[in-house]
């Protein structure tokens, strides 16, 4: 009896461990170096992001030929703070996944970012940079509990 519990158990093991392989396409042991945020700031305008992000502290411009509307917010409150990973990722392939909370055609047409493609306009060093300004720009909001009220007859 004992045997046969422990061969099940090792097999639920195994099965479990097989399950959790990491993929060759996995981004598990890629990490940056720590970026710039001052930095970050002169590359978001240098690049022009300002066209079509709104972060707070940095002047709106217009970009000849293209207007965003609504301009995209990128930090201010939240209950979720965007992680290292996801803001290079929302960098390097904006169409993985789009801004929520907008109008599909403000961002997006067939299904793509409108998001210029800056992998070629910018060095490692400037994304870096880029990520530690936006990531500055979010503030925690503090998990509010529900008062609910005793339940009784």
């Amino acid at each position: 009896m004992a045997k046969s519990i422990f061969c099940l158990l090792m097999t639920m093991a195994i099965l479990v461990m097989s399950g959790c392989a990491t993929s060759p396409k996995s981004g598990k042991g890629f990490t940056l170096p720590e970026g710039d945020a001052l930095a970050g700031r002169a590359n978001f305008v240098s690049l022009r992001c300002n066209a079509c992000h709104k972060v707070d502290g940095v002047d709106q411009v217009a970009e000849q030929g293209w207007e965003a509307e609504p301009p995209i917010t990128i930090g201010g409150e939240v209950t979720r703070i965007e992680t290292y990973g996801e803001l290079v990722t929302s960098i390097i392939n904006p169409s993985h996944r789009l801004a929520k909370g907008y109008p599909v055609y403000a961002v997006s047409v067939d299904g793509k970012s409108k998001m210029k493609n800056y992998n070629d306009a910018m060095t490692v060093t400037q994304l870096t940079d880029l990520v530690a300004f936006l990531q500055s720009k979010y503030k925690l909001l503090e998990y509010e509990l529900t008062e609910y009220p005793l339940y009784g007859p």
